[in-house]
């Protein structure tokens, strides 16, 4: 599929092999785990993601999701523990909320909020997190780049 993309040097360009750049923000105890028990089994995602561990989803602050999007990154993943399991109880109750209020500034920001994805995956899930990986790239790819890729200069 080709893409046009706005330079912020003039003019439109042509980006014919569009590949997303994705963040990821995971929980060290759940789905960092997940993505580590995913490359120790040897199960095939794309390298499309760039992995930040943080020691808990409920540690995120939006901040960095938005500036990951304003800078040009055509996807932000956000994964921690299932609900309930959170090793600092509450974490990922936290981080819910703090998506849905990011997701509504997205929104209000004229932004697709389908670019941010929260999932609950496990330590046992690296499967779950290779399909996660896999089902994300597709969407970006169905979406094209983020429209900010140009301007953010990465």
């Amino acid at each position: 599929m080709r893409w046009w993309v706005i330079s912020n040097k003039g003019g439109k360009k042509y980006m014919d092999d569009f590949e997303p750049r994705i963040i990821a923000f995971l929980c060290n105890w759940c789905t960092y785990a997940g993505a580590d028990l995913a490359g120790t089994s040897r199960i095939q995602y794309p390298p499309n993601i760039h992995i930040i561990r943080l020691m808990c989803s409920g540690a995120l602050d939006v901040t960095y999701v938005l500036k990951a999007l304003l800078e040009g990154a055509d996807g932000v993943l956000i994964g921690g523990c299932h609900p309930g399991d959170c090793h600092y109880q509450n974490g990922n109750y936290k981080a819910r909320r703090r998506v849905a209020i990011l997701k509504s500034i997205l929104e209000q920001m004229g932004f697709d909020d389908d670019r941010v994805w929260l999932r609950w995956i496990s330590a046992s899930e690296g499967q779950y997190f290779a399909d996660t990986v896999k089902e994300m790239v597709a969407s970006l790819k169905e979406k094209g780049p983020n429209p900010l890729r140009e301007l953010g200069g990465t």
